[in-house]
C-alpha cells in the first residue's frame, strides 16, 4: 500500500495535497476480486489484461444484491470525497470564478480586420458556411502585408491599453 502511495505521488502531475478521487462500485469490485486472488495465489503475478477481463465476466453475472454491496461502498468513498474537496479549497477543474463585472478582454488586430470584412464575405457569397467564411478571412489576413495589417493592430493595441486600465 505504502509502495502504491509513493508512486501516486510521484506520478502525479498536479497538486499533491490533492484528494484521492472517489472509486466506483465496479472498481471496489475489482479491488476486493484482487486481494481474493492475492490471497489464494500469493507468489503468482498478476496479468492485468486477464485479470481485468475476468473481473469483467464477473460483474456481470454477480447478482444485484451483492452488487449492492459494492454501491454503498461507493457512496461511502463519494461522502468522503466530497468532504475532502469541500475541505481541500479549489472547485472541480480548479478554475477560479471570473468577476462578473471585470471587463471584456479586447480583440486582436486579425479579429479587428474579421468584424469589418465578415459582412462583405457572407453578401457575396450567401449561404457560405461559418468555417468557409473563416478560411477565407483568414486567407485574406495572409496575403495582407505588414502596412496593411498596422492600422488594425495600432487600433487592437489601443484597446489592450484602455482594457489594462480598466482591469487595475
Amino acid at each position: 500500500m505504502l509502495k502504491r502511495t509513493i508512486q501516486r505521488v510521484k506520478m502525479a502531475k498536479g497538486d499533491l495535497k490533492k484528494p484521492k478521487g472517489k472509486m466506483s462500485a465496479y472498481a471496489f469490485f475489482v479491488q476486493t476480486c484482487r486481494e481474493e486472488h492475492k490471497k489464494k495465489n500469493p507468489e503468482v503475478p498478476v496479468n492485468f489484461a486477464e485479470f481485468s477481463k475476468k473481473c469483467s465476466e464477473r460483474w456481470k453475472t454477480t447478482s444485484s444484491k451483492e452488487k449492492g454491496k459494492f454501491d454503498e461502498m461507493a457512496k461511502a468513498d463519494k461522502v468522503r470525497y466530497d468532504r475532502e474537496m469541500k475541505d481541500y479549497g479549489p472547485a472541480k477543474g480548479g478554475k477560479k470564478k471570473k468577476d462578473p463585472n471585470a471587463p471584456k478582454r479586447p480583440p486582436s488586430g486579425f479579429f479587428l480586420f474579421c468584424s469589418e470584412f465578415r459582412p462583405n464575405i457572407k453578401s457575396t457569397n450567401p449561404g457560405i458556411s461559418i468555417g468557409d467564411v473563416a478560411k477565407k478571412l483568414g486567407e485574406m489576413w495572409n496575403n495582407l502585408s505588414d502596412g496593411e495589417k498596422q492600422p488594425y493592430n495600432n487600433k487592437a493595441a489601443k484597446l489592450k491599453e484602455k482594457y489594462e486600465k480598466l482591469k487595475m
